[in-house]
C-alpha cells in the first residue's frame, strides 16, 4: 500500500511521518510545500506550490492507494485577518476539494481527513459527551471550515466511490506541543503557582501516539471506508488533574492554589479573557464507543505515558 501523506512537516504529520517510516509495511510520498531534510531514500518526495484550489497534486498522487490529509490552515488564537473565514475555506475546504477531486480521478481507494472536534462545538456539559452524529455546531471560522470540508467529501464519495474517513481529535498533546499545552508546562516547571486547584470540569484529550495509531487503523480497516470517528486518550481529566499529573512527568509538583471556578470566571470577564476561562473551567468530551466498537479499537497509550513522553521532550530540549 503506498500512503500519500500531506503537512508532514506539521505537528501530527511529523508524527505519523516516523510511525510509518518504522512500521516499514508501507510506501510512503510525503507532499510538502518546502524539501524535507532527512527524508529516508525509501520515502517519495513531490513538492506543491500550494494548499488552495489550485494546487496541482497530480505527481504526488501517482501510485497511491491512500491519502492522509493532516495539512490544514490551522486555529490560531490571535486571529489578524479581516475575513478568517474566508481564508481557512481557502485552505480548509477548496484546497482539501481539490486534492480529494485530484485524488479520485487518480483512483485513490481511500482518503482519511484530519478534521476536528470543533466540528461538534466548544463545550459540552460533564453528563453529555460529544457523539459522532450529533449535528455539527461550530463556533468559530476554524470549526466552520472544517464542517465544510467534511461535508464536500462526503459529497464527493458519494459522486466518485472513493473511500472518505473523518477523524475529529480534541486538544492533541505529545513531544514537541506547542500553544497552551506549552505554555502550562512552563509554568509548572517554573514553579507558578497557579489558582487552578478546584476545577471540577471534564476534557477529552488525544495523545500523538493515539491519534497516530488511530489513523493507521483507519488506513486499512474494510469498516473504516465512509465513517466519522471521534478520538481521544478514553480517560477524561480535569484541569486540576491534568495540572497534578503533568507536574508529576515533569518532576515538579504543581503548586495549585483553590480558587473556585465562579470567581475565576468573574476574573476573566473583567480582564476580557472569556475564551481562556471557557478552555480552562468548562468541559469539552467526547464519546469514542463508535471507535471502539466499529474498529475493535483501544487508545494504546495511557494518559501517564503519554504525559511521561511529552515532559521528556520538554525536559530533553530545554523548551524556556
Amino acid at each position: 500500500m503506498r500512503i500519500l501523506l500531506t503537512g508532514a512537516s506539521g505537528f501530527i504529520g511529523s508524527a505519523l511521518l516516523a510511525r510509518i517510516c518504522k512500521a516499514g509495511n508501507f510506501q510512503l510520498t510525503v507532499a510538502t510545500r518546502r524539501a524535507l531534510p532527512g527524508l529516508s531514500p525509501d520515502v517519495k518526495s513531490e513538492l506543491v506550490s500550494s494548499l488552495d484550489a489550485e494546487a496541482d497534486w497530480r505527481a504526488a498522487l501517482s501510485g497511491v492507494d491512500v491519502v492522509i490529509h493532516t495539512a490544514a490552515r490551522v486555529h490560531v488564537m490571535n486571529e489578524c485577518s479581516d475575513d478568517p473565514l474566508s481564508e481557512f475555506r481557502k485552505t480548509n475546504v477548496e484546497g482539501t476539494l481539490r486534492l480529494a477531486s485530484q485524488a479520485a480521478a487518480a483512483g485513490v481507494r481511500r482518503f482519511i481527513f484530519v478534521s476536528s472536534i470543533k466540528v461538534n462545538g466548544e463545550m459540552t456539559s460533564t453528563s453529555a459527551p460529544f457523539l459522532v452524529d450529533a449535528t455539527p455546531a461550530p463556533a468559530d471560522p476554524y470549526g466552520v471550515s472544517k464542517m465544510e470540508a467534511e461535508q464536500a467529501l462526503r459529497s464527493l464519495a458519494a459522486e466518485s466511490g472513493m473511500e472518505v474517513v473523518i477523524i475529529r481529535p480534541p486538544l492533541v498533546y505529545g513531544p514537541g506541543v506547542r500553544a497552551n499545552f506549552l505554555n502550562m508546562m512552563r509554568w509548572l516547571y517554573k514553579g507558578v503557582p497557579l489558582p487552578l486547584g478546584a476545577i471540577n470540569n471534564r476534557r477529552s484529550l488525544v495523545a500523538l501516539d493515539n491519534l497516530t495509531d488511530l489513523i493507521l487503523t483507519c488506513a486499512e480497516h474494510p469498516a473504516a471506508a465512509n465513517q466519522t470517528f471521534l478520538v481521544s486518550d478514553g480517560e477524561d481529566l480535569s484541569t486540576t488533574q491534568l495540572l497534578r499529573r503533568m507536574g508529576n512527568a515533569l518532576g515538579t509538583p504543581a503548586r495549585l492554589l483553590p480558587v473556585p471556578e465562579r470567581l475565576l470566571d468573574v476574573a476573566a470577564r473583567v480582564l476580557g479573557r472569556k475564551a481562556l476561562s471557557q478552555r480552562l473551567c468548562g468541559s469539552l468530551q467526547v464519546d469514542i464507543s463508535k471507535t471502539r466498537e466499529l474498529l475493535n479499537w483501544s487508545p494504546p497509550v495511557s494518559v501517564d505515558q503519554a504525559l511521561d513522553k511529552t515532559a521528556k521532550y520538554f525536559l530533553d530540549n530545554q523548551v524556556k
